[in-house]
Parts: structure tokens; sequence; C-alpha cells
């Protein structure tokens, strides 16, 4: 079973992507509209629960654009409730070892591989084992010092899809200003270390930008998967040029 996500990778251009952080039905519908190729929904920062996913994921059923949770940890309960939803992949936070990255692997796979509790929750999905396993694809999120010294090792998890680099923690962390998370010459050398990391252990490397011209620019660094604006930052771009627009400016 390839899920949408597998789908767009195989073309090899790099895969754009918005991201919802409260409730709503108009968010991934209208990123689909635009082109996106996924949307993410934050279940880490943000005013969504289990049960707001769940409804939004089953919305986006007949959209076509991928899926992705980010979740706070490697609690296998919400990972299994998410794929159970129809999510395409997981993504999680704050992983700083191979044994957390793994752990995230395990709770995405039913036994004796894995974890992962039976109950599909989208008819549509099916009741295949192999084939639900196959479509749920983990991403070990990047965003410490500690992440950063044991990268090779997590990238090389078996299981693991990829990782997905969270700038703004990296940069706290390693004593940036958040305001220069993809600019500041360490984050740059961070970021293509991690990048490195991934291409030679053969997953997929993702990453947070926060804007159309950072995407660009990590683009340009070799990310394949780009988050380039959260729902709400679309909308008030949008409200503002329109304001703008209006007043003459």
């Amino acid at each position: 079973m390839t899920s949408a996500l597998r789908a767009a990778l195989a073309d090899g251009a790099p895969l754009w992507g918005g991201w919802v952080t409260g409730p709503t039905v108009l968010g991934p519908e209208e990123f689909a509209r635009a082109g996106y190729d996924y949307v993410g929904f934050d279940a880490q920062h943000s005013y969504l629960d289990d049960a707001d996913i769940a409804a939004m994921l089953r919305h986006t059923e007949h959209l076509p654009i991928a899926t992705a949770v980010r979740l706070p940890n490697a609690d296998a309960a919400p990972i299994g409730r998410v794929l159970d939803a129809g999510a395409d992949a997981v993504i999680i936070a704050l992983i700083e070892t191979a044994e957390q990255a793994a752990a995230a692997v395990a709770a995405t796979r039913y036994p004796p591989a894995g974890i992962r509790s039976f109950g599909p929750l989208r008819p549509g999905l099916g009741r295949d084992l192999a084939g639900l396993e196959s479509r749920a694809d983990v991403f070990a999120m990047i965003e410490t010092t500690a992440a950063l010294a044991d990268v090779e090792r997590i990238c090389a998890v078996p299981g693991l899809a990829g990782i997905y680099v969270g700038p703004a923690d990296l940069a706290i962390s390693m004593g940036v200003d958040v305001a220069q998370s993809t600019t500041h010459p360490d984050l740059l050398a961070a970021m293509t270390r991690i990048r490195h990391a991934a291409a030679e252990a053969g997953v997929i490397a993702a990453i947070h930008g926060g804007s159309g011209a950072a995407g660009a620019a990590l683009a340009g660094l070799g990310y394949q998967m780009i988050t380039l604006v959260a729902e709400s930052a679309a909308l008030r771009r949008g409200a503002l040029e329109h304001l703008d627009e209006a007043r003459g400016r």
C-alpha cells in the first residue's frame, strides 16, 4: 500500500508543505488547492487534540495532498490513533538518541516487530497488516545538540523513513538567536551535516522552513521535504496583502 506521501516523493522534486495548528477544514483544503504536496497537523505546539486531527484527516481523504502529524513523543497510543485515522506519516518531536528513534518506529509496527495495537478507524485503509505498516512513515525530529551528536546512528535506525529538522529548537540548543535559525553559519553547518547523514543512510531529509524564501534556501541544501508556512501565517500574509492593496500601498 503506497501512501500519498511516498507517491509524491517518488517524483524526486522537493515537496512543499503547509502546517495546521488549529481546528479547520479549510486549511488543508486551501493548501491542497494552492498546490502544496503535504500538510502537517501539529499535536505538539497547537490547539489540536487527537479528535480534531482525526476529523481533519478524514476530511483530507479525497484531497490530493499527503498528511503528517507531529506528536510530542514516542508514546505508542497517540501514534497508533493518528495512523488509524489515516495519517501518512508521524513526526516525533525531541528525539535525541537512536534508541528513542527505534521506539518511535516500534510504535508504528504490529507485533512481533513492534507494539502497535490493531484498530483502523478509516474503513478505506483495509485490514492488511503489512499494508498498514508500509504506509506508516516515521520521522525523527532532530532539534537539540544531543540529537545532532547522535544523528548518524539515528538515521541508521531500521524502519525510520526520515528525519525532520526543527531549526528553532536546534538554534536554542546551540545558543543561537531563533531569528537566525535558518541563516546562522553554525546552524547551516549543522543542517548540512544532518542532511548528509540522512543521505548516507538513505532516508528522507525534511525540515521546518517557515517561509518561501527559507524553503528555497533549504531546498538548495538538499532537503527533500520542506514545511513552508502554518495556516495562521498564510492567512495573515494574505489578509495584509489585501488590506494594503485596498489602502493603495
